[in-house]
């Protein structure tokens, strides 16, 4: 399979690239600043661009089957470029007959609310990612109502360091269980939804 990944330069989008590789898939990733990538494949295609140039967006779709969204919101930043950015693909997605998208997000967002941990819900969040989880969950809200195949993670607090290899994936964690979770193990997740219908139409929390 030939994927777009948007996000491909951030810490988790760059284990997505890395492990579709190994699984053999094809990759085309949008980024800024290509040379953040730091992967180098044949079947990695890399074209320079930003996710809110919907040209851009459009020819990182092109010949692909599949979407995988990896976007990464700053703090503080009240122009929603995750919303904005989603809607362009989106919209490239349905002018190229596309239908499976997975978006990661965040644990805490929607109906995810609580299952995060109270000092990270009362107290990070609304002093410094309340315009980010407002963005994300602007985000959550065009794939729900987008039509398309869409399967939405929620991972909770990301932890660059090697695979575990098995993790909760559930539409409610259950109590008591760490909010954590490698980017690996998020990468795992969201390449096995590419040919899985299991979470198809929901979003997903994800813990380790």
């Amino acid at each position: 399979m030939k994927i777009a990944v948007f996000g491909a330069t951030g810490a988790t989008g760059r284990e997505i690239v890395r492990q579709a590789l190994e699984r053999g898939h094809g990759v085309q990733a949008l980024a800024r600043t290509p040379s953040k990538l730091e992967v180098q494949h044949p079947n990695l295609l890399i074209l320079e661009g930003n996710v809110l140039d919907d040209k851009a967006v459009a020819k990182t779709i092109e010949g692909t089957s599949a979407v995988i969204i990896s976007l990464g919101g700053k703090p503080g930043d009240k122009t929603r470029p995750l919303e904005h950015g989603t809607k362009n693909i989106i919209t490239a997605m349905k002018a190229g007959g596309l239908k499976r998208i997975i978006a990661i997000t965040s644990l805490g967002v929607g109906d995810s609310k609580g299952q995060a941990g109270f000092f990270f819900e009362s107290i990070i969040v609304p002093l410094l990612l309340k315009d980010e989880f407002a963005d994300k969950l602007c985000q959550e809200t065009l794939l729900q109502t987008s039509g398309l195949e869409f399967v939405i993670a929620r991972p909770g607090g990301l932890q660059t360091k090697p695979a575990i290899g098995t993790y909760q994936a559930a539409r409610k964690l259950v109590a008591g269980s760490s909010a954590r979770i490698t980017r690996a193990d998020v990468a795992h997740f969201c390449l096995e939804q590419l040919h899985s219908d299991v979470w198809l139409g929901q979003a997903v929390s994800l813990s380790n």
